[in-house]
């Protein structure tokens, strides 16, 4: 297929189903976006977002084969592809990330009667896994605020949207957020201890990732969904759609307020810490995602590093007339 044909996807005949793995939160609303406009149809794809329990369950899906692509933290592609993560092996060598999408949204939030780091120490708190995801950036707040690892209680709750339920249930202390939970959890009494992108400017957060082995047998369709998404970031940039991206968002999270809604939105859009716009991996914020696993995994991560990103989907997306479109 020629990306840069006018007419390289025809979509008058069946669509590819396509199927996308990812986690609660605003974050996915390229995705809500591109469905909703159909960017994905127009160029052959039948996108469905599935979310999962958590990133071992995304793992486990991806290596059986059942999903196409994950949304999901550049650390889980890390620590799989350096046989650190916790499905049975440990070890997903063949997982890469291939297109950037955020600088992770995330907040420490705790219970109504925490309101400083400091009083975290000797209480539960709340990851996906133990040693993937966002795990380590807890860690390294905790050693930023002076408590140690051993002073509180991890527990392992799943993805984001179940860690905040768990939360406003009172089965934990305190957990990472991602955007909008830290505003839902506000309106619940909840406190927002910690803004991430305070304390982490460089954060990689999501990244779209894929199964080598698949990508290559695959490409058209890989590259396809890139240029979808891109539209979709597009659309949810122009000044224009800000009212119709907050009716979207309010569709998806029906207690949030119009005001919470734009808040979150502007969040989406911020320049330096929002959505990846033109959906890169900087090496710097690489580095800072390695550098902070390394600082607290059992095993260093350098030697993994080095693989987990596959940039040449992006590149022949990015050559495509259809990119600037």
């Amino acid at each position: 297929m020629d990306c840069n044909s006018q007419t390289g996807w025809n979509v008058e005949g069946n669509l590819n189903a396509f199927t996308v793995l990812g986690f609660e939160g605003a974050f996915n609303l390229p995705i809500w976006v591109g469905q909703k406009r159909q960017y994905f149809e127009k160029y052959g794809l039948d996108v469905g977002l599935e979310y999962v329990k958590g990133s071992v369950d995304m793992i486990n899906r991806m290596t059986s084969g059942s999903a196409h692509v994950a949304l999901t933290s550049v650390d889980n592609v890390l620590a799989y592809r350096g046989g650190q993560g916790e499905t049975a092996d440990g070890s997903a060598p063949d997982l890469v990330a291939f297109m950037g999408g955020d600088h992770g949204f995330l907040s420490l939030m705790a219970k109504s009667e925490v309101t400083s780091v400091s009083q975290l120490r000797g209480k539960t708190l709340s990851v996906d896994a133990l040693t993937t995801g966002f795990a380590f950036v807890l860690r390294e707040i905790l050693v930023a605020n002076q408590i140690a690892v051993t002073d509180v209680t991890f527990d392992a709750a799943g993805g984001t949207g179940n860690r905040y339920r768990a939360l406003v249930a009172g089965k934990h202390d305190g957990t990472l957020v991602r955007s909008p939970f830290e505003r839902l959890g506000e309106r619940q009494g909840l406190n927002v201890l910690v803004h991430g992108s305070s304390l982490f400017s460089d954060y990689l957060g999501t990244v779209g990732a894929v199964m080598q082995s698949w990508a290559s047998k695959n490409q058209d369709q890989l590259i396809a969904f890139i240029l979808a998404y891109r539209e979709a970031l597009n659309w949810i940039f122009e000044v224009s759609n800000n009212d119709a991206s907050v009716e979207i968002l309010r569709e998806e999270f029906v207690d949030l307020t119009d005001d919470d809604a734009r808040a979150v939105l502007e969040d989406l859009i911020d320049p330096a810490h929002g959505l990846i716009r033109d959906m890169s991996i900087s090496d710097a914020a690489l580095e800072q995602v390695s550098r902070i696993r390394d600082a607290h995994a059992l095993v260093s991560t350098n030697q993994s590093r080095h693989g987990c990103v596959d940039r040449q989907y992006l590149q022949m997306a990015q050559n495509s007339t259809r990119w600037a479109r």
